[in-house]
């Protein structure tokens, strides 16, 4: 038997062993339960390295086992078909049967191939071999890989050397190529051989020529593997592991991406299904390569810059532009140009396009912002970016407030705080806050309140550092428009701490301005406003602070405190008298045991310095009368609801409101015009005040205080008669109380004559004033009972002086001059009147001799005009007493003062009249009396022996004709 035959025959059992496993993996193949699959994966390993041995031990022609080849070959093409059936469906079987399917179906279509092969049997049989290579690569199995390989670099070889001259095999020969180089390519690589993994690559793209025949969809899968190796590089040296050709980190990685770009770009027709995604791919590896390669080699910041901005400008105008892999390219932009320091407007405008293209959800929002943070040298940048976005973000479509704007608020209020610059940053945050404001968005509260609280914080900051003009711009800013939602509590608050700013600036002025923004008058408002009315040295506006802050809802009574502080060191006495008035006003609405002592000090304090402010020259003190008598009425008004126990506590308190009362009113009389009610009410106080103290007093009472008790009571009365003389004389035409004039003249008159009775004055002096209170206050009672045309009680009043002691009589002459002067008071009340005066007065020997004489002829003239006999006989007794004074007062006679010459002549003449009318109505015994008289008077008066003689010779005729019979006529003419 020939050698050749022996090969054949010791084929047969190897085929057989083929056959016989063959027998148990094809059942298996066609069974439904493909998860099963996996276990056939050492049959079919069996398979092929029966089928490697058949090859090995094979003739070199098939003539003698021709039969065992076809079905060999036929074996082959069935266990590549399924391995490719299983691939391409959807299944869960895993690559590693389709590796092993493939492994098989190579080495047995192998082992039945001819050795001398035509043109299409070699390259169909490299592709077999590249792709059953490139799949046991795949799984990891790199020796069966390399062995397959191996036997692909033969047949590429043969294919290499064969010479074909046919231009329609050219594309063919190419595909088979470039399949089994880039299949050895990516398996060194898998296998971690980088440098025959390069030198593959090199060989794939060394003849563009060849890279031009492959069809566009072999080209697209070759670049995509290229892509893939080169970010499986770039992805170690992200996660440092090297670079596995020991190339500066990320250049081998840009030089698998470049080919894969190359390839791409080698393609004319863009329709080729993948083509453009892959592209956009490629330069986005490529980019990232560049990038990452950069710290060795600057200029490939540059290239990544040049990819970035080509590979943008395509996705900008894809329909999907928004998608996050583009945006992450644009990310890879901001990167680019941050290392290799580029211009703000680039980077501005990097940001816009990122800003364009993005949904406004939290996690862009936050990338944005704080990819900001790294630049915070750049402060121009940071601002333009911050004001893109807020634009685009009240320019979107959201209702109420877009998203995302209150963030992005606060993050550049947080920007501008730092900015040195305080005029720049307040111009940007006005135009934020503008731009808010213009699209008619109100911030809600919470976002609004977190704003406002930055903005307090920057302008406590300013203001700690003595900045105030830019702590105020910071507090104003939180007033505007955009923070309506918390506007009722904060905005006051921002104006308040923006005032305060310009009164440490001495801004007053402008501290005031801003106050008068306030939307409501807060107590702490108005305290502010305070401060700038009191440094302004405007009083008037300080008041009217004190008195809103003292109004206000929410006033404490701690700002009245200081503001009482602030007026004294301002030495501003009215503004002081404010604050301590309202300070009153609120301790007297509260509760409390120690309430009324704290009111009563503050009263004293209050009356003192009224006091001071009255005595100030130039001051006019009639405008602070008023005032300080409602706050000694309103002391006193508080001491009568004491008990008895408390006042005795307060004693000194009412000891010293009396006596400054009581001072008070004396300084008014000197020194207030027209102030009679005034003083007259002080008075009244002073001594209310002394009779409280008096009562409550647990000790003996000093005897001056009961001398101070009458004082201070006539004093109040006279000055109430003074005011009502005043009135009257101004021809007061309103309703007067005289009866309550009359009633308050009696009390005080009983109250002295009381103290005079009980004793309670005892130094002579004392006694002696009060007397003559009381004669006075007689005076007055008369004055006022001839206002009110009641001559009972004026009659009254006159009896009870006439009844009084002896200092009455110096009453007697005005009560006579009041009574004179009455043209309506009746004739017997005037008579009744001056004859008590009179008796009085000669009964006490205090009446002069020319007082005595115009009242006796008061008296007798009204005693004549009567006419009745008692009235002349009383008349003459009069006159006869008149007589006798005239010649007791012999001596004095060439003194006209002693006894009035018109008043002699008067008696002369009325003593011969009325004897001359008696005469005629035949009343001779009367006649004679009063012709008597008037004869005496004649010693008197100047020529009186004539007239007496006269008179003699006168009485003697007309007695003689008043007989029966005689004449009536008669001269009675004395002269």
């Amino acid at each position: 038997m020939s050698a050749r035959k022996r090969k054949a025959a010791a084929i047969l059992p190897v085929f057989q062993d083929i056959q016989d496993l063959l027998l148990v993996i094809k059942p298996r193949l066609g069974e439904a339960k493909r998860s099963a699959w996996s276990l056939l994966v050492p049959d079919l390993d069996k398979v092929a390295a029966q089928a490697e041995a058949i090859s090995q031990q094979r003739p070199k022609s098939n003539k003698d086992w021709q039969d065992v080849a076809d079905a060999l070959d036929r074996e082959g093409v069935y266990l590549w078909n399924a391995a490719t059936t299983i691939k391409g469906a959807e299944s869960d079987v895993g690559p590693e049967v389709v590796a092993a399917l493939r492994m098989a179906g190579f080495r047995l279509i192998e082992a039945g191939l001819e050795q001398h092969q035509p043109f299409e049997g070699l390259v169909h049989v490299l592709r077999l071999a590249s792709k059953a290579g490139a799949s046991l690569s795949e799984v990891g199995r790199h020796g069966v890989a390399t062995s397959i390989l191996a036997c692909a670099a033969k047949y590429e070889e043969q294919l290499r050397t064969i010479d074909d001259a046919e231009s329609s095999h050219q594309q063919t020969r190419a595909q088979a190529v470039v399949l089994y180089h880039s299949s050895r390519m990516e398996a060194a690589w898998r296998e971690g051989n980088a440098g025959v993994a390069d030198f593959f690559l090199d060989k794939v793209t060394e003849h563009d020529q060849r890279v031009r025949l492959l069809p566009p969809h072999d080209r697209v899968a070759l670049a995509a593997k290229l892509l893939e190796i080169g970010r499986s590089i770039l992805k170690t040296v992200r996660e440092g592991h090297g670079d596995a050709v020991q190339l500066p980190p990320g250049e081998g990685a840009v030089k698998w991406m470049q080919k894969a770009f190359s390839i791409i770009e080698l393609s004319d027709d863009a329709s080729t299904a993948g083509m453009g995604d892959l592209k956009r791919s490629i330069l986005r590896s490529l980019a990232r390569a560049y990038y990452m390669s950069s710290s060795h080699d600057a200029d490939n910041l540059d290239r990544a810059e040049t990819t970035l901005n080509e590979l943008i400008d395509t996705l900008d105008s894809a329909a999907d532009r928004g998608n996050p892999e583009h945006q992450q390219l644009r990310w890879m932009r901001i990167a680019v140009l941050k290392r290799r320091k580029a211009a703000e407007s680039q980077l501005l405008d990097a940001f816009k396009s990122i800003i364009d293209h993005m949904s406004y959800s939290d996690s862009n929002v936050t990338d944005i912002l704080q990819e900001l943070r790294t630049l915070a040298q750049y402060h121009t940048l940071v601002t333009a970016v911050h004001q893109h976005a807020l634009q685009k973000a009240v320019d979107s479509e959201a209702e109420g407030c877009p998203p995302c704007v209150d963030r992005l608020l606060l993050s550049l209020l947080f920007h501008c705080s730092k900015d040195e610059d305080h005029s720049r940053a307040m111009r940007d945050v006005e135009a934020a806050l503008a731009c808010i404001h213009g699209a008619e968005i109100v911030l809600p509260k919470v976002p609004a309140t977190a704003c406002l609280t930055l903005l307090w914080q920057f302008g406590d900051r300013h203001y700690n550092a003595k900045r105030w003009p830019a702590a105020a711009d910071w507090f104003l800013c939180g007033a505007h428009p955009v923070f309506a939602s918390m506007a009722r509590p904060s905005n006051a608050k921002c104006f308040r701490k923006a005032a305060l700013c310009h009164i440490q600036q001495r801004e007053y002025s402008r501290a005031s301005a801003i106050l008068r923004r306030c939307p409501n008058n807060d107590a702490a408002t108005r305290y502010v406003a305070l401060l700038a009315a009191v440094h302004q040295g405007s009083e008037a506006e300080a008041i009217e602070a004190v008195r809103g802050m003292a109004e206000a809802p929410d006033f404490d009574r701690k700002m009245l405190l200081l503001a009482t502080q602030l007026a004294n060191e301002s030495d501003m006495k009215t503004l002081l008298l404010a604050v301590l008035q309202a300070l009153l006003d609120t301790v007297q609405a509260q509760d409390g045991r120690d309430v009324h002592l704290e009111t009563l000090t503050l009263i004293r304090c209050i009356i003192r310095l009224t006091v001071k402010l009255m005595a100030e020259p130039g001051v006019n003190s009639n405008g602070f009368v008023p005032t300080l008598i409602g706050h000694f009425i309103t002391g006193k008004t508080l001491i009568e609801s004491l008990p008895k126990a408390q006042r005795a506590v307060a004693a000194k308190d009412i000891s010293w409101l009396w006596r400054t009362a009581y001072n008070c009113a004396v300084q008014g009389c000197a020194d207030w015009e027209a102030a009679e009610d005034a003083v007259t009410k002080l008075f009244d106080t002073a001594r209310e005040l002394l009779e409280i103290y008096c009562t409550s007093s647990v000790t003996d009472v000093d005897p001056d205080l009961h001398v101070y008790v009458a004082n201070a009571s006539f004093a109040a009365v006279a000055g109430k008669v003074f005011a009502l003389r005043r009135r009257l004389d101004e021809a007061d035409d309103g309703p007067q109380d005289l009866n309550g004039a009359f009633r308050n003249i009696s009390l005080c008159k009983d109250r002295i004559q009381g103290l005079l009775e009980n004793k309670h004055l005892i130094a002579d002096e004392d006694v002696m004033r009060a007397r003559s209170f009381i004669h006075i206050l007689r005076l007055f009672q008369a004055e006022v009972c001839c206002l009110m045309k009641n001559w009972g009680s004026l009659l009254g009043v006159i009896q009870d002086a006439v009844r009084s002691d002896a200092l009455a009589t110096e009453t007697f002459e005005a009560f006579a001059d009041m009574l004179w002067v009455e043209k309506d008071c009746p004739v017997e009340v005037l008579f009744a009147a001056l004859e008590a005066i009179l008796h009085a007065s000669l009964d006490r020997a205090s009446l002069s001799v020319e007082k005595f004489s115009r009242w006796l002829r008061a008296i007798c003239t009204i005693l004549l005009s009567r006419n009745s006999s008692a009235d002349r006989a009383k008349a003459l007794r009069y006159v006869e007493q008149a007589v006798a004074v005239l010649e007791e007062h012999t001596d004095d006679l060439h003194d006209e003062n002693v006894y009035p010459m018109d008043e002699r002549q008067w008696l002369l003449g009325t003593s011969y009249n009325t004897g001359i009318e008696c005469l005629h109505v035949s009343l001779a015994d009367e006649a004679r009396r009063w012709f008597e008289a008037s004869t005496v008077v004649c010693r008197f008066v100047p020529d009186g022996g004539s007239r007496a003689a006269k008179i003699s010779e006168t009485y003697t005729t007309l007695l003689e004709r008043f007989q029966p019979g005689a004449s009536t006529s008669t001269n009675s003419d004395l002269s």
